[in-house]
């Protein structure tokens, strides 16, 4: 494919090049094996260099009419839109995506760059009353200046996009650094959208790195003013500790495991297509998919039953298939892991209602069930394709046991009864959840952001605002101030 042979490069001041670094970083597809690119890496120093390009575009820009900044994410939006078949072909084989997810990760792209084009305008000063005669209190909404995005591999394009282009829009520059198995998707194919929108040079530089080669050159760069992670809570609690001892902004989106909730009321056959669909899209690995699936006891058997008849329709293989539902984990450790985290909860007493097999990183869906209170399964995020399906005796221990985790970042309640659902929800410890719909969503203008280990500070809408702006405060004294000496 094209993008793979374009784009196998760093993206620095404007400039497409090689990394420096004495070795590689190599792109591969996750279902075939197939060697898609192969890219130098960027070393400490190539990051200085972005940075410091960055901060050179970034005041020229930060003053740019934001009318005329708007146009470059709605040229973005048009290049997106007439490319769409090439960045799905792209996305399906970087990331072993299915056509479904590609199709959902691509929606949520453009409908964040349409938020951007509104973004920009929409930082607004306040002239505040002072206790001092003759005063006047300005404040003013400004650029935070330079922004670090680092972003994930399972939705690249898309938390790439969702970092980056609001932050661009509020006048800052960026220095992106995707993950690297996901480098196209995730870091040089987003720079070559804005560039051939029209950013100027400078202001969007993509570094295709690992921490092996930079350490945390990234994050304590003296440039950067604020950092947005998308990832893991264990490497988001280290980003988190460099940013607090740099003085720096960090924005933390971090994993989950989140509860479907089915209440006694709820329409089962609804609450099954739509646990299925929060627990197995893209394969699993999703932040706020739902691990756990929590059934009132009096509906568990009807529930369970039609739950497992699903996931056996699902169809697991070639993700340019457009049938497939289930495609590859991202590599072969993660494939590796799931199932031996299966293999290890089977053999400590739970029950498999459905068991399924791997061949090379396709791993089939799990169904489990029987699980201990004190189940270590229960605690953790499963990035892949395992639904754990425990059964709760009311509201209150349906609560109690949503709440038993480290993390709170989706959640989603299945009643007849709406407002019973809500004042369940107010009770789960989650930044988000969802009545009677799915735990996989994200809008534009929504904040979006967890509690506990799922992170800290809030993206999209008005949160852009706080998470990439900074207030300054300049007061005007009409007059003379009478000073005590």
């Amino acid at each position: 494919m094209s993008f793979f042979t374009e784009l196998a490069h760093q993206y620095i001041d404007g400039e497409w090049r090689p990394g420096s670094g004495s070795w590689d970083i190599i792109d591969f597809n996750p279902y075939d094996g197939e060697k898609l690119a192969s890219i130098p890496v960027a070393t400490a120093a190539e990051v200085d260099q972005a940075y410091r390009a960055a901060e050179r575009a970034q005041e020229a820009w930060g003053a740019t009419n934001p009318y005329a900044r708007r146009l470059v994410f709605e040229r973005a939006l048009r290049i997106i839109e007439d490319r769409e078949q090439e960045i799905t072909e792209t996305i399906i084989a970087e990331l072993g995506g299915t056509h479904l997810k590609a199709a959902f990760e691509l929606h949520l792209a453009k409908e964040f760059l349409r938020e951007a084009v509104q973004l920009a305008l929409r930082p607004e000063g306040r002239i505040l009353p002072s206790p001092v005669d003759g005063k006047e209190n300005r404040v003013y909404r400004l650029p935070v200046g330079v922004v670090g995005v680092i972003s994930p591999f399972n939705f690249p394009f898309l938390l790439s996009i969702k970092s980056v282009a609001p932050a661009l829009a509020l006048g800052n520059a960026v220095v992106l650094k995707p993950h690297q198995n996901t480098p196209i998707c995730g870091g040089s194919l987003v720079a070559k959208v804005f560039e051939d929108a029209g950013l100027p040079a400078g202001l969007l530089n993509v570094v295709i790195t690992d921490i092996a080669e930079i350490g945390d050159a990234l994050l304590e760069h003296p440039v950067p003013k604020a950092i947005s992670f998308t990832g893991s809570d264990s490497v988001g609690k280290h980003v988190a500790t460099v940013c607090a001892a740099n003085f720096k902004r960090a924005i933390l989106e971090l994993g989950g495991n989140s509860a479907l909730i089915v209440l006694d009321d709820a329409d089962i056959d609804y609450a099954v297509d739509a646990a299925v669909f929060s627990r197995y899209v893209h394969q699993g690995q999703v932040c706020m998919a739902a691990n756990r699936v929590l059934v009132d006891r009096s509906v568990e058997k009807e529930f369970t039953e039609k739950f497992v008849a699903k996931v056996k329709t699902l169809k697991v293989g070639d993700p340019a298939d457009p049938q497939t539902h289930i495609g590859p984990l991202i590599n072969s450790s993660q494939a590796d892991a799931v199932t031996a985290l299966v293999d290890q909860t089977v053999e400590a007493g739970a029950i498999a209602l459905l068991h399924g097999t791997s061949e090379g990183n396709l791993v089939g869906p799990s169904v489990l069930t029987g699980l201990e209170a004190d189940s270590p399964v229960l605690q953790q995020e499963i990035f892949g394709p395992v639904a754990l399906i425990v059964p709760f005796d009311g509201e209150d221990e349906a609560v109690r046991i949503a709440n038993d985790t480290p993390y709170g970042l989706s959640g989603a309640v299945h009643t007849g009864d709406i407002e019973r659902g809500v004042r369940i929800a107010k009770r789960i410890n989650t930044g988000m959840i969802h009545i009677n719909d799915s735990t996989v969503h994200d809008e534009p203008i929504v904040p979006f952001g967890g509690e506990k280990h799922s992170g800290s500070g809030r993206l999209n809408g008005e949160s852009m605002i706080e998470a990439f702006t900074t207030q300054k405060w300049i007061s005007v004294q009409h007059g003379r101030s009478q000073f005590p000496f």
